[in-house]
């Protein structure tokens, strides 16, 4: 009998992680490396909610919280919630964790038994399926097209369901495609939701603010009230704030579900920095215009990245309306060599030799669960995302 756990066999190491520190490997041993591989903001965190960190630490606020996160916090999320998504929440119906990825995970091992099954659309972020795996479900991928924007349509929904389905997972704006749901196609997915009593919605809406082209946001128990008594409706500071590093994430739902949640958390991480917190509370307070400051900048450099995608040999990139990322297709250079000899015979060959013979770092598509493509994010330097265009270019017109 082995030492370790079986269910530990079920999952992998996550593939963005593992990309990101394969690219530092390299550059720490001289290579000149391009890094497009983290969901990770380059802009610094504002200094009102660093200085609102020091201002913690001089008050001594520095000791044990509550659990599940100070009043202060809670308090100020439930305001954000009725300002920005119409949502009426109580404190006790609020959760806060160490980054978005716990809230997720508390949510999901607290309800999940063996067997149960989760829909989710694919492609999509690399943790939902390893967090279903590890806790005995059984993740049900929904292929969304190129062709259709990447996004669910309400009828693949319907036949993904079945008396099995625990939960289903909505992202929007979504990671690793960047595609974002209008209000009329969130409605075409609860309409589905509601013919189906026994699903409950979990909202990754983590890239709420991160929308372009006049683009609105909508949340799923926003567009459908008789969906907020089974909808966790989940959110964070990592990505809008540009605060990856302090772990903030958090989420609102009915109160049995934040107990259950709030009780796996005090016995595994207890409650996240009280610093962190109080930088929370000033971040979801205080101003918010450097959001759309930050905003024009991204829309400068998701129209440079895609403009120059698609005019490398191969490359299909759809222009996607929100998040950081773009996810192009390289179907057409599957089956092809590199200058160095190496044959691509899928998408993780093709960034692995992306990375070897031009230096620039990507994941590829099967992290996302969907081949044959890869992500790129375009949340760094416009000199940088430049410089990488022109090698993915080059890289591309020597295949063979």
């Amino acid at each position: 009998m082995g030492f370790f756990a079986d269910s530990l066999n079920r999952i992998q190491p996550s593939a963005t992680i593992a990309v990101s520190t394969k690219a530092r490997q390299l550059k720490a041993q001289g290579r000149d490396i391009i890094s497009l591989s983290a969901g990770e903001p380059d802009f610094d965190t504002p200094e009102n909610i660093k200085e609102a960190a020091i201002r913690a630490m001089k008050e001594g606020k520095t000791k044990y919280t509550d659990v599940d996160g100070i009043p202060e916090l809670k308090a100020a999320i439930v305001e954000k919630f009725k300002r920005e998504n119409g949502l009426e929440y109580k404190t006790s119906q609020v959760t806060v964790g160490t980054g978005g990825k716990q809230v997720l995970y508390n949510a999901l091992m607290a309800t999940i038994n063996p067997g149960d099954e989760v829909v989710i659309p694919a492609p999509c972020w690399v943790s939902y399926a390893d967090i279903v795996l590890l806790g005995g479900g059984k993740p049900v991928f929904v292929p969304c097209r190129l062709e259709d924007g990447y996004k669910l349509k309400p009828e693949a929904l319907d036949r993904a369901i079945t008396p099995r389905t625990k939960w289903f997972i909505f992202n929007s704006p979504c990671n690793p495609t960047g595609a974002a749901y209008s209000r009329d196609e969130v409605k075409a997915l609860t309409d589905v939701l509601l013919r189906h009593p026994h699903v409950w919605v979990l909202s990754d809406d983590m890239y709420e603010h991160l929308l372009y082209d006049g683009h609105e946001f909508w949340t799923p128990a926003q567009v459908e009230p008789n969906l907020y008594d089974r909808t966790l409706t989940m959110n964070g500071l990592s990505k809008a704030y540009c605060m990856t590093g302090w772990r903030l994430g958090y989420g609102a739902g009915p109160e049995p579900l934040i107990k259950a949640m709030c009780k796996l958390q005090s016995q595994s991480t207890s409650n996240p920095s009280s610093i962190t917190q109080w930088a929370a509370v000033e971040a979801l307070t205080g101003p918010q215009d450097f959001i759309e400051r930050n905003n024009k900048v991204f829309v400068q450099r998701r129209d440079l990245v895609v403009s120059m995608l698609n005019q490398a040999r191969g490359i299909k990139c759809p222009k996607p309306e929100g998040a950081f990322y773009v996810y192009p297709s390289c179907e057409e250079l599957i089956g092809k060599t590199t200058p160095k000899g190496v044959k691509i015979n899928n998408d993780e060959d093709f960034v692995t030799a992306l990375l070897d013979e031009e230096g620039v770092a990507c994941v590829h598509g099967a992290a996302f669960a969907m081949s044959p493509f890869f992500r790129i994010s375009y949340a760094t330097s416009t000199e940088l995302l430049e410089e990488a265009c022109k090698r993915i270019q080059r890289f591309c017109a020597s295949l063979t």
